[in-house]
């Protein structure tokens, strides 16, 4: 398929992929690559990519920053993923890679990546926001509480599959209530998919309601259409 030439071509010597040729970065695009698993990507590419995200850590979890969380008494934070490498962890790369991870334990269950998959449920559940779901990355700033987003939370929710906690019982009780009312349907899809994900979609629930706009987010209500007929293709 011109798409796997495509990636096979695009992935760069660290092992990882950029989000276009002309960036010479690899960057949390890799995950995305990753899910596709050995079969589509080839055993040495696919391997290299794992790797990859098994060596990105955010900016808050280094040696520094772990000197200053002794020195000031401040918690350390648990290392998540971030957009580019060596900056603060997100929401978003962070659930993806954990989703990758996921995958590669199931290719290859090693203590590495399943620490590295459990570091990443410790920092979305310590970063869950106090309104129930997840913000894009902090759950306070300013001295003010985050608001949590639809999209996040789903994703969360959805990387998060098999893990019974506090936070994610309360994050599912906040996508139930926001299914309904989602202005999006980008938002409305990662809802439906992690709901799924944690087996609490409500029963009663009608079909999506909003129509998808891009050709991204027509594949993303595809994919949550084929998990609410009992195949996630994120958790296969």
């Amino acid at each position: 398929m011109r798409g796997l030439r495509w990636l096979e071509a695009a992935q760069l010597s660290d092992g990882g992929w950029p989000p276009e040729p002309v960036v010479r970065q690899s960057t949390w695009v890799t995950a995305a690559a990753a899910l596709l698993g050995p079969a589509q990507l080839g055993d040495r590419a696919y391997s290299r990519g794992i790797a990859w995200i098994l060596r990105q850590a955010d900016a808050d979890s280094g040696l520094l920053m772990g000197v200053r969380h002794l020195l000031t008494g401040q918690s350390p934070s648990t290392p998540g993923w971030p957009w580019f490498p060596g900056t603060g962890a997100w929401v978003t790369p962070t659930a993806l890679s954990m989703l990758a991870l996921r995958r590669a334990l199931r290719f290859s269950p090693s203590p590495p990546i399943l620490a590295r998959f459990e570091s990443g449920v410790a920092c979305l559940l310590a970063h869950a926001c106090s309104d129930g779901g997840w913000n894009h990355g902090a759950a306070r700033a300013l001295g003010y509480d985050a608001r949590s987003y639809p999209e996040t939370t789903g994703l969360a929710l959805l990387a998060l599959a098999g893990h019974d906690a506090p936070q994610v019982r309360k994050a599912c009780a906040w996508a139930q209530q926001h299914l309904s009312d989602c202005q999006t349907s980008e938002g409305e899809s990662w809802l439906r998919l992690g709901l799924q994900a944690q087996e609490r979609f409500p029963a009663d629930c009608p079909p999506a309601r909003r129509t998808p706009r891009t050709v991204q987010n027509a594949a993303l209500a595809a994919l949550a259409a084929s998990a609410a007929a009992g195949r996630n293709p994120f958790l296969e």
